[in-house]
């Protein structure tokens, strides 16, 4: 997981082709003020889900795993809190990989912590077993998915 803040993102850009098509996409459009649902960028190889929920309690969010894309967790609004556990620690499976969706479920407590504040993301990778969404109150978010 690699944590950061917008005004930084070009350190990261050249770890992937697209990351700095997304962060200049993200840093010239009002998003915040964009109705929510699927943005596309780049087809079904870079797209962002413009998303407004309602945070959970730790204790309730599970922990999410993809193998096709990363995500980019970037917060526009409110605070959000987004757990992570190693992936060799993993033992609790609810909801085995599905190519749809491209997303798998464990229940497994999560090890680490990492706050956002808005202007800051979080890129998460196959290897990063992640439970976003935690805290209180409505959010409002931008999921990145880009293809790997």
């Amino acid at each position: 997981m690699i944590v950061s803040n917008l005004q930084n993102s070009q350190r990261i850009e050249k770890l992937h082709p697209l990351f700095e098509v997304l962060f200049n996409y993200v840093k010239t459009h009002d998003l915040l003020h964009a109705e929510p649902g699927r943005i596309e960028i780049d087809g079904d190889n870079l797209f962002i889900n413009n998303v407004n929920p309602e945070c959970v309690e730790a204790d309730k969010q599970v922990l999410e795993l993809h193998r096709d894309y990363i995500d980019v967790h970037i917060l526009l609004e409110g605070q959000e809190t987004i757990g992570w556990k190693a992936i060799e620690d993993l033992t609790t499976e609810t909801k085995p990989y599905e190519k749809e969706g491209d997303c798998a479920l464990y229940s497994d407590t999560p090890t680490t912590f990492v706050d956002l504040l808005p202007g800051q993301f979080a890129i998460v990778y196959p290897e990063d077993p992640h439970a976003p969404v935690i805290g209180k109150g409505k959010i409002r978010k931008l999921i990145a998915k880009v293809k790997l």
